[in-house]
């Protein structure tokens, strides 16, 4: 039985071989420490088998494909608890980059269409559409599965503000006594032209923000730290992980 057979079922392991091949993959996985690797291990088992993984365009769903998502999307809930990402199921695959239709009103009430080219989406209260070819390519700044599971963090508690649901110890105040100076401060860098090691996509919106520093945090937590130490203190007690101490381990 393959862990395709196991979508919705009781957890059942993942294979040796294969959870090694996934934690070989990418650095950040290979800086966890062995109970940390174990406990991430457990809770990908649990997501698999919770969640509801499907194809498009013709790509056909492998045991690589879920376990590379399931490990890489776990892994900022490593602390949080499979609770983190309820109220929603599915996972829809594809090859490579999307598209999506658009439709926006004008001022004048007129509406457009356009087609929004993607390699990741998050749909409050519907499922997680991501590019395999994309998750493919994660590393350093750019991960796309974190930054699609950070937008369903922040979705947990109503608006897509870049504001989590947030657990006891951080209030909603310092969050945002914090997170929102450091936006500004960024938008203000991107508008100046300058060239920033944090992808300037992050400019867009707040919850964006949160998003690709969600990915930084995990992939270049030493950047984050040096250029917004207090979102890096503030992500570490969010996600209750310390990437950069595991990097000086």
């Amino acid at each position: 039985m393959g862990l395709l057979d196991w979508l919705r079922r009781r957890p059942q392991p993942i294979p040796e071989a294969l959870w090694q091949q996934t934690m070989d993959s990418l650095p950040f996985f290979r800086h966890l420490d062995e109970d940390e690797r174990q406990a991430l291990k457990s809770l990908s088992e649990a997501f698999l088998a919770e969640k509801e993984f499907s194809t498009a365009g013709g790509l056909e769903l492998t045991d690589e494909i879920c376990v590379a998502i399931a490990a890489q999307g776990c892994l900022p809930i490593l602390k949080l608890g499979l609770a983190a990402y309820r109220e929603w199921v599915g996972i829809i695959v594809y090859p490579d980059e999307f598209v999506v239709r658009r439709e926006v009103a004008d001022d004048d009430g007129v509406v457009h269409e356009y087609d929004d080219v993607l390699s990741g989406e998050a749909w409050e209260g519907g499922p997680l559409l991501v590019s395999w070819r994309d998750v493919q390519m994660a590393g350093g700044d750019y991960n796309v599965v974190i930054h699609e599971f950070a937008h369903k963090l922040d979705m947990l508690n109503g608006d897509v503000d870049g504001m989590p649901a947030l657990h006891s110890g951080i209030t909603a105040s310092e969050w945002e006594g914090i997170f929102h100076p450091a936006y500004d401060d960024f938008c203000r860098r991107v508008d100046d032209g300058e060239e920033t090691i944090i992808d300037p996509y992050a400019s867009e919106a707040p919850a964006e923000f949160f998003a690709v520093l969600s990915e930084c945090f995990f992939g270049i937590p030493e950047v984050v730290d040096a250029e917004y130490p207090a979102v890096y203190d503030l992500l570490r007690r969010y996600f209750r992980q310390d990437p950069l101490a595991r990097l000086s381990a």
